[in-house]
This record gives structure tokens, C-alpha cells and sequence, in this order.
């Protein structure tokens, strides 16, 4: 008689157990701490969590690409049979990239700059002997269509630079499925990316690897794409796992404290900017200034704007000294197309669209760092955009309009202590005051933006990417502008952080009377923290108005597609 025993199925990658240090000079470090996963084969699993959680140094770690400080301590890895933990570098080197592949969170760092992305294609294929010198270039082109890479053989020859973030985001994928692995691990695969960019790359590479029947570890502090495309959701805190459950049932109704606070303070509809602050957070509403008293005109007026670019390449630099070349190729590209619009006092207008619509060539335009080819910028009755950029720099004007930088590691002198970085524009714009009086202006300003008076004299690299945007903020209000422009503030923040910084903002506002250009692809931030709405699309305006209505019922199909790439977690 045979006895048929249900056996749960052997998982593609099981980890028990581990535990991950780093040596550092203040000590041992424990960033993974007691972590257990599975993940099935053709199953898509979530690891959710902030910045400093341990979800990437885990994917490192299965992938045994850790630095030399880390190692690890204790626990089993084990891929398809395989001892992930007792192999050695021979034999874990033959199954990256063949068996196991990962596409990484920086795309263009991911590719090397001075190699053209179809022969990096070409090494891949070659290292895991796929391909051969005959028949390298034809799979190389084949790996670019899969990913939908437009004409793919001209794709073939150029270099990183040459592409878009969502191109080289493309190549990565097709550099990481180019030889068909049975586990993907994609560690923050859209980071950056506008959400119709996202929403491509995602539905990428869900199709790709459930057709191929692979399995997904998708690493991400994105709520809404983990709800949108995995099967089970893992989160992490401070290097150990504290709830793993199926992403339908763990949005509804989480269980542990840590994961309720992160959907709490995932931006969305129905909610106001209070409520995305922890529970029992108790801010009270700052007393606004009083409103001087004005005629009602905007502070600024945008009417027609156009930047228009050369076009580039050798070719057409010998055709303009020439004088061959055709039309089209003479005629300079069109960044940003003749647009018009206004900000209000006091007003917070969001401008939004993907990648390349002209956004932020719009905000280097009115915050004068770069000059316009036609148009008017009229900035409280003086038009601006007639002041070159260069010497606008040396105008009493400069103080008035100020702007907070998307990456505000970059935007920050590595040099400079945080006190002497936010006292920077006071003394080069400023009104002069001895040293106790800018100490004490300095620190004012850190009471404002919530940073602690303490860490003045930190540099930048000692700080979290929280404290760094605070400090971003601080200089930005130094010397009490009118309009503040806002690139990104929050893109690189985690959701928690991103909460505090946006409400931030918000008390700012009103309690100095600024007004806002808000630089973002985050809708639903937009939606919270903007009185009014612009959408971009190549460098042109389709719609415009007051957020909620813009937002809630869109006239433009451009915007209604938009709308609808945004992932939302379930509530």
C-alpha cells in the first residue's frame, strides 16, 4: 500500500538564524541580528524597513558580497542545496549572476562608466560561458529588447552617461536576468525613479521573472510597492525581523507597533500631515505671522518661459561650422516650452512630472542659478529673469529667494561644521553681526528646524539623512526669504523621517509667511503639503489649479496616468 505523505515544498533560498557584525573603530557592530526567511520558488517576498534596519546588509549577505569589515557570526544560508555560508568564493562567484542575480539601489555606480552597456551584457554571458565571441553581441541585443530598451541596437554602443536613470535602470535589469537566474534580489530597484518610470520598471520585473517562474526578494521602504507586487512581506528594525506575514493581511492588519507606525506615516489620500506623525506626537500649530498688508498680486509670475539647449554631438558640431546639417538637427532642443503660471504669498505650489518634463530646469530658472532664452520672471514687481544669473548672484535679491537642495549630502560642504554651513549664507548676504550675535542666530535657527544644538559642530558625514535635511532646511531660512524652492526635499528620506521633515515645512510656513515651489514625482506628498498644482509633461504645462480638485478629478490623461502608477498599500 502506498502512503503519500504532504511534505511542505523545499524553499529556493532559506536562511536561519544569521547574524551579521561589522568591525568599526568604536567596536563590533551587530547590524543583522537572529534574521529567519524563506522564499519559495516563484514567490515574491518584501523586506521593508527604514535606513539602518539591516534589509540590504541581508541581501549583501545571501549574496556573499559583504565588505571586509563585515562577517558573518553566526546562522546558515542555504540556496537551492547549496551552503551559502561553508562555500567558497570559487564556488558562490559561479552562482552570482548565473543562479542568483541582484540589481542594485544606484544604477548608474552599478555600471562601469567607460564600457558600453552592451558589451558589460557581453562579459556577464561570457563569464558564465552563455555566449561566445560569434553570438555575445546578438544575445546582448536580444537581453536589451526583452527589457523594452528602444532601438536596442543603437542602445547597444552607448555609454551610461549617454542614458536616462530609467534606461540605466533598464540595463541593470537586463544585466541581472541576462542569464536567467532562479533568484532575483532587487535592493531598492526604483529609488529616485518618477512613479511612471517605477510603475514600468516594476511591471518589468514582475513579468519577466514570474514567466521565467524565478523568485523575487525585493528590498524596499516603499509600502505601496511591496502591497502592489509581492507575495509575503518581511519587516525589519534595527537588524531583526519583528513581523512576516502575506502582504494583503500584514497592511490590513499589522500586528507588531513598528510596522503600524510605518503605514501610519505612508503619505495618502484621506489623511492630513498631523496624521502621519507617530501616535501621541503633540504638535501644536504655530502662531502664523501677521500677513502684511498687499495689493493681492503674487509674488511671482512666470509668463511664457522658455530654456532652450544646443543639441550635442561631434557630428552636429562639424555640421554647424559647416553650415550643413539638416533643420531638425540645427534647431536647439526645448528643456522648458513656454509656460506660465504664478505663486501666491504664502502660497505652496507643487510642481510635478516625470523625469525630464522640465521641473527642475524650471526651478534653476526662477531661483536665478541658471538664465532663461525668453520670457518673464517677475519676482515682487522686478523681473528677474532680465538680471544674468551671475550677477543676480551679488543682488540684494539673492537673500530673498533661496532654495533646499534633493540631495542634501551633495549640497553640503564636507568641510564645513553644521554650524558654520548654516551661518554661510548670513555671511555672505547677511546683515553683520559679531560672533555671539551669529552663535546665537544659529542656534535659533536649529530650534526652528528641530535640530539638536549639540551637533553644531558635526560634519555632514556624522549625520543621519534626516539631521542633514534639517540642516539643508536651516540654511535655506537663514536670512528669512520670501520664496523658498524645494527640489525633492524628502525623496532620499524613509517614510517616518519624511513625515517629521514635511510637517516641518509646513509650521515654517505659516509661522514665517514664506511661500513654496515644491519640486516633486510624490503625488500624494504634493496632495498634502501644496495649496496649488502644476503638472509637466516635456516641458510643457497640460493642467493646473488647486490640488485637491486637480488631484481628485483630472482633466489631462497625462495626469490621470499619473495618478494612476502610484502604489498604495492597502488600509
Amino acid at each position: 500500500m502506498n502512503v503519500h505523505t504532504n511534505h511542505p515544498p523545499v524553499p529556493l533560498l532559506e536562511v536561519r538564524g544569521l547574524t551579521v557584525e561589522f568591525a568599526t573603530r568604536r567596536g563590533t557592530v551587530r547590524a543583522v541580528e537572529q534574521v529567519d526567511l524563506d522564499v519559495a520558488k516563484g514567490e515574491t517576498l518584501a523586506i521593508v524597513g527604514e535606513s539602518g534596519s539591516g534589509k540590504s546588509v541581508t541581501s549583501y549577505t545571501v549574496m556573499r558580497i559583504l565588505d571586509r569589515a563585515g562577517r558573518i557570526a553566526e546562522g546558515s544560508m542555504t540556496f537551492s542545496g547549496v551552503d551559502l555560508v561553508a562555500a567558497s568564493e570559487k564556488q558562490v562567484r559561479a552562482l552570482r549572476g548565473r543562479e542568483m542575480s541582484m540589481i542594485f539601489q544606484n544604477p548608474r555606480a552599478a555600471l562601469n562608466p567607460i564600457r558600453t552597456v552592451g558589451r558589460q551584457i557581453e562579459d556577464v554571458l561570457k563569464e558564465h560561458a552563455l555566449a561566445g565571441s560569434a553570438d555575445a553581441k546578438e544575445k546582448a541585443i536580444a537581453a536589451l529588447t526583452e527589457v523594452r530598451i528602444a532601438r536596442p541596437e543603437e542602445r547597444y554602443d552607448a555609454y551610461p552617461f549617454e542614458l536616462s536613470g530609467g534606461m540605466c535602470q533598464r540595463i541593470v535589469i537586463a544585466l541581472a536576468l541576462a542569464c536567467r537566474p532562479q533568484l532575483l534580489i532587487a535592493d531598492e530597484p526604483t529609488t529616485g525613479l518618477d512613479v511612471t518610470t517605477q510603475k514600468a520598471v516594476m511591471d518589468l520585473v514582475m513579468e519577466l521573472t514570474r514567466a521565467r517562474g524565478m523568485s523575487t526578494l525585493l528590498i524596499t521602504h516603499d509600502l505601496g510597492l511591496a502591497a502592489a507586487y509581492c507575495d509575503r512581506v518581511m519587516v525589519m528594525e534595527k537588524g531583526r525581523v519583528v513581523e512576516t506575514a502575506l502582504a494583503g493581511t500584514i497592511f490590513k492588519a499589522p500586528s507588531h507597533a513598528y510596522t503600524r507606525k510605518l503605514m501610519r506615516a505612508t503619505p495618502r489620500g484621506g489623511v492630513t500631515l498631523r496624521d502621519l506623525l507617530p501616535e501621541g506626537s503633540d504638535l501644536t500649530p504655530p502662531e502664523p505671522r501677521p500677513a502684511a498688508a498687499t495689493d493681492g498680486t503674487p509674488l511671482l509670475t512666470v509668463t511664457s518661459l522658455v530654456k532652450e539647449y544646443p543639441k550635442k554631438g561631434v557630428g552636429l558640431t562639424l555640421a554647424r561650422l559647416m553650415g550643413r546639417g539638416t533643420d531638425e538637427d540645427l534647431t536647439p532642443f526645448r528643456a522648458v516650452d513656454g509656460i506660465s503660471f504664478a505663486v501666491g504669498r504664502g502660497e505652496s505650489l507643487g510642481l510635478v512630472g516625470e523625469s525630464g518634463c522640465g521641473k527642475s530646469t524650471t526651478s534653476m530658472m526662477v531661483n536665478r542659478l541658471t538664465d532663461r532664452t525668453s520670457g518673464s520672471l517677475v519676482f515682487d514687481g522686478i523681473d528677474i529673469g532680465a538680471i544674468p544669473a551671475r550677477q543676480f548672484a551679488r543682488s540684494p535679491l539673492r537673500r530673498r529667494i533661496q532654495m533646499v537642495f534633493q540631495d542634501p549630502t551633495d549640497s553640503l560642504n564636507p568641510r564645513f561644521q553644521v554650524g558654520r554651513a548654516i551661518a554661510d549664507p548670513i555671511l555672505r548676504m547677511g546683515t553683520p553681526m559679531n560672533g555671539a550675535a551669529l552663535k546665537a542666530r544659529v542656534e535659533e535657527l536649529a530650534r526652528l528646524v528641530g535640530f539638536p544644538e549639540h551637533l553644531l559642530d558635526r560634519f555632514p558625514h556624522q549625520l543621519s539623512g534626516g539631521q542633514k535635511a534639517r540642516v539643508g532646511i536651516a540654511r535655506a531660512i537663514a536670512l528669512d526669504p520670501d520664496l523658498v524652492i524645494l527640489d525633492e526635499p524628502t525623496a532620499a528620506l524613509d517614510v517616518s523621517v519624511q513625515a517629521v521633515v514635511l510637517n516641518l515645512l509646513q509650521d515654517l510656513k505659516i509661522k514665517l509667511g514664506m511661500s513654496y515651489i515644491f519640486v516633486s514625482h510624490d503625488l500624494e506628498v504634493v496632495r498634502l503639503l501644496c495649496d496649488r498644482v502644476v503638472v509637466m509633461r516635456a516641458g510643457r504645462i497640460v493642467e493646473q489649479g488647486m490640488t485637491r480638485e486637480v488631484l481628485s478629478n483630472p482633466q489631462d490623461p497625462y495626469t490621470r496616468e499619473l495618478l494612476s502608477s502610484i502604489p498604495h498599500p492597502p488600509v
